[in-house]
């Protein structure tokens, strides 16, 4: 079975290594295995075995190829890939890539939701919402501007307008969506300086929800997300900022 002959592609590690070794073994093995999307891994035990490192190395590091949508696992049956896998061969460390393409396949889910939101919100927003969407939209770019931390403002910015919408669904499935996609601590993605060009563009966001623009706001949250995008891609494919 072509699971059991990946096998013959992994190599002891020199030292009983966690996390970003174990992940790139294994993406050696599937690479030169020729394992594709729908295919199984072997089992835990084997790869812990042929790695030379304890089988919860190996749960620790497939947890988090799970939490970027890398694997998928069905219980009493295995372990299968649900996205590509392939060993970076530039400058980009190959779990940068990864998890850059894994906020890639998010940010296809974000966008379609976030349109919706924002939207809604235009339409929808009370006085009072409007008004506390643009007070929080003001003050998240005065500490975006200070270089101070912004992601508590970041959120608050955006759950006022997940209230706006009507639907307190969106901002729970948003914000699950986020929280599944595990980033290393190492990861450039988590970095302060992640997003910050798309900042500006919050204020068009504001502003069209205030002024009550569905096409304005659609306008503005898709600028936004392709700046993302853009930098996403920038950092995959040129290496680390």
């Amino acid at each position: 079975m072509r699971q059991n002959g990946a096998l013959s592609y992994l190599e002891p590690l020199e030292t009983r290594t966690r996390g970003v070794a174990v992940l790139d073994a294994l993406a050696d093995m599937i690479e030169r295995a020729g394992l594709g999307i729908g295919d199984r891994l072997p089992p835990e035990v084997s790869l812990a075995a042929t790695l030379g490192v304890g089988r919860s190395t190996i749960r620790e590091a497939l947890n988090r190829w799970e939490g970027l949508g890398i694997i998928k696992r069905r219980r009493g049956d295995g372990t299968y890939l649900s996205a590509r896998v392939q060993t970076s061969r530039g400058l980009v460390p190959t779990m940068v890539r990864l998890e850059g393409e894994a906020l890639l396949r998010l940010l296809e889910v974000r966008r379609a939701l976030e349109n919706d939101v924002v939207r809604k919100a235009a339409l929808h927003a009370t006085p009072a919402q409007r008004a506390e969407i643009s007070r929080l939209c003001h003050a998240l770019i005065v500490e975006v501007d200070a270089r101070r931390p912004w992601r508590k403002a970041d959120a608050a910015f955006h759950g006022a307008i997940y209230d706006a919408s009507g639907n307190p669904m969106f901002g729970q499935i948003l914000l699950r969506l986020d929280q599944a996609l595990e980033r290393s601590g190492e990861s450039p993605f988590g970095r302060d300086e992640f997003g910050l060009d798309s900042f500006p563009r919050h204020r068009h966001l504001a502003d069209a929800i205030v002024a009550a623009d569905p096409e304005r706001a659609c306008a503005a949250i898709n600028s936004i997300l392709d700046i993302v995008e853009d930098e996403i891609k920038a950092i995959i494919t040129d290496g680390m900022k």
